[in-house]
């Protein structure tokens, strides 16, 4: 009986080490898949840059000029009419508009907008709530923005200004060219990258320095009741297949970022 009982409290003992042990593990893969300094080959992904992407201390930094290298009506009447201006196509079934395609002002204008980017983006400690303008870089130099067409005001109504490839310019501010110009953004999925990549591609990333990837994972299409409160996730990537947190966009909101940013911005000028 007294062997029995030795027998029982040593196997007890061993699953209980077992569990630690994998409670230890899965405790360390998160850190490390939170924590990631990603290589420079990756960030030459984004090829829509004015000058070579280069990492210098714990940043990496991206200079674009925010033109889109594709079509859009927003290149109506400036220097890229003739080449890059394509009428709206209202048989697009991509686009999420709610209305009739409404053409607004702005034109795209060609800026200098410089990212300075974590290059080891990690968990902050505390919210940073995502401001208005940039909020993080497409492969094809193009901002990201936030889910907002103002300040805490959903994109309802801006939705319907969203050209073939889910875009459309901001206005300047002072004026822009012959007072019209504007800066060109994403606020969803940019269809050009998703039909031309992948779904599932790389598409960027945010001013924190974590990925943003397209609405699609292993087949399946994501929404946000996928993701968590800042709009991603955890885990291994075909780019990061020792595992990362990165964003997704998808089809309901918040589109891109959820209720701020998972890391700690880096900065952008323009």
């Amino acid at each position: 009986m007294y062997n029995y009982f030795k027998f029982f409290m040593a196997s007890v003992c061993l699953i209980v080490f077992l569990f630690g042990c994998s409670d230890s593990e899965e405790e360390t893969l998160n850190e490390n898949t939170n924590s990631v300094t990603i290589p420079l080959e990756i960030y030459k992904k984004v090829y829509g840059v004015t000058s070579e992407i280069t990492i210098s201390g714990s940043y990496v930094y991206i200079n674009t000029n925010g033109v889109p290298d594709h079509k859009s009506p927003y290149f109506k009447d400036t220097k890229w009419h003739d080449a890059k201006y394509e009428a709206y196509d209202p048989t697009n079934p991509n686009v999420f508009h709610t209305g009739n395609f409404n053409l607004n002002p702005n034109r795209v204008s060609e800026l200098s907008i410089s990212f300075k980017i974590p290059n080891s983006p990690s968990r902050s400690s505390r919210n940073n709530p995502t401001s208005m303008g940039p909020i993080g870089v497409s492969l094809n130099g193009v901002p990201f923005y936030n889910q907002y067409a103002g300040m805490n005001e959903p994109l309802t109504r801006e939705v319907n200004s969203f050209d073939n490839y889910n875009g459309h310019p901001a206005p300047l501010s002072p004026g822009g060219e012959n007072g019209s110009g504007g800066r060109y953004h994403y606020h969803m999925e940019p269809f050009w990258l998703t039909t031309n990549a992948s779904k599932d591609a790389l598409l960027g990333f945010l001013l924190d320095g974590f990925p943003v990837y397209g609405p699609e994972e292993e087949g399946k299409t994501i929404s946000s009741s996928d993701l968590d409160s800042y709009h991603g996730h955890t885990h291994a990537t075909k780019d990061f297949v020792s595992g990362i947190y990165h964003y997704h966009t998808t089809a309901d909101a918040p589109y891109i970022n959820g209720s701020g940013y998972y890391g700690s911005p880096g900065t952008v000028s323009q």
